[in-house]
């Protein structure tokens, strides 16, 4: 198989990427070349995509924590789910102006002297806080390649920009059942079959304690808290700095997490 997949992905070497789309260009359709429809974008064969799918789906059931992989499999076979996310988004008034607009999120985007000059307990400040204390950046999320549609490709690049605003939301570390839980509340949210994988099969590295834990307490609130609030797609988080973050959890729906997860391994 891996031979049948390296042959029928030769054409994509003809594609060279920088490895990371520039977070401060919006996603439209543009004029490239060879069915390019935004920066990134590699045009694929439905065998192709069925191969890609496959293989990624492999590697991501191996280690649940390749993004790479799960960020493939996303791409490879949410379609239809990205259609529904996209049209939820056009109802939402909300919504409808993030399509429209098409912000990202990213250093170069991001005011970080501002953010850290609001007040003590505002989303913004906790969302900066969240990416001090685990050490991350947004800079790193991986480029839309698969996607068909620059407006869905926008969809899932939208999604994945904001996961570390989920996290802050939830008040869920970095960790593996920090993890899980987001996937779990995302899953439910968006159903996108890579978050259902995640949320799945996140769980094998755990010890038992840590998975007791897990299934009785915080995925029953991550599936509730996520069936309950509005989709996070349609916030437009960068116009929410400054609302305290208990104000904006309360608007939500978000409840305070029944345990705390960053003693579980």
């Amino acid at each position: 198989m891996a031979t049948l997949l390296r042959g029928a992905l030769r054409p994509l070497r003809a594609f060279p990427g920088s490895g990371r789309l520039a977070a401060d260009v919006p996603l439209r359709a543009t004029s490239h070349g060879a069915g390019i429809l935004y920066p990134e974008h590699i045009p694929t064969s439905p065998l192709q995509k069925a191969l890609l799918a496959a293989g990624s789906a492999v590697m991501a059931l191996y280690d649940p924590y390749r993004h790479d992989m799960v960020a493939v499999l996303g791409e490879t076979t949410g379609r239809r789910t990205l259609k529904f996310l996209r049209d939820q988004m056009k109802r939402d008034p909300e919504g409808a102006q993030i399509l429209r607009e098409r912000p990202r999120i990213s250093t170069s985007t991001l005011d970080l002297g501002k953010l850290r000059s609001l007040p003590e307990g505002s989303f913004g400040c906790e969302y900066l806080r969240f990416l001090d204390v685990n050490r991350v950046s947004p800079d790193t999320r991986a480029p839309t390649r698969f996607v068909d549609d620059e407006e869905l490709a926008y969809v899932i690049q939208r999604y994945r920009e904001v996961h570390d605003m989920a996290h802050t939301l939830l008040g869920m570390p970095i960790n593996i059942p920090g993890e899980i839980v987001v996937k779990w509340f995302e899953a439910v949210q968006t159903g996108l079959p890579m978050c259902i994988l995640s949320a799945l099969f996140g769980p094998i590295r755990l010890s038992a304690r840590s998975l007791q834990v897990l299934v009785s307490e915080l995925v029953p609130w991550a599936v509730q808290n996520g069936r309950r609030a509005p989709c996070l797609l349609n916030l437009y988080y960068e116009r929410r700095w400054e609302q305290p973050l208990g104000a904006l959890r309360q608007e939500l729906g978000i409840t305070e997490p029944p345990v705390r997860v960053e003693g579980l391994v």
